[in-house]
């Protein structure tokens, strides 16, 4: 296998992660929804999943941690 292999450092890796190019998608991106924008759909059920969550997690604050049978 003829080539070269570039090898990047954690390092390294950890400040492009910082840059300004990495926190926007390219200009010329095309548009396709579930691939390189949330569905409409995904976004719905991930909305009501949040809102699931959050009250699952307020009614647990609620009641006793353990049930004890005596």
């Amino acid at each position: 296998p003829s080539g070269t292999r570039i090898i990047y450092d954690r390092k390294f890796l950890m400040e492009c992660r910082n840059s300004p190019v990495a926190k926007t998608p390219p200009s010329d991106l095309p548009d396709i929804p579930g691939v390189t924008s949330p569905n409409v759909e995904e976004l719905k059920l991930e909305n009501h999943h949040v809102q699931n969550c959050e009250e699952k997690v307020s009614a647990a604050g609620e009641e006793e941690q353990f049930d004890m049978d005596i």
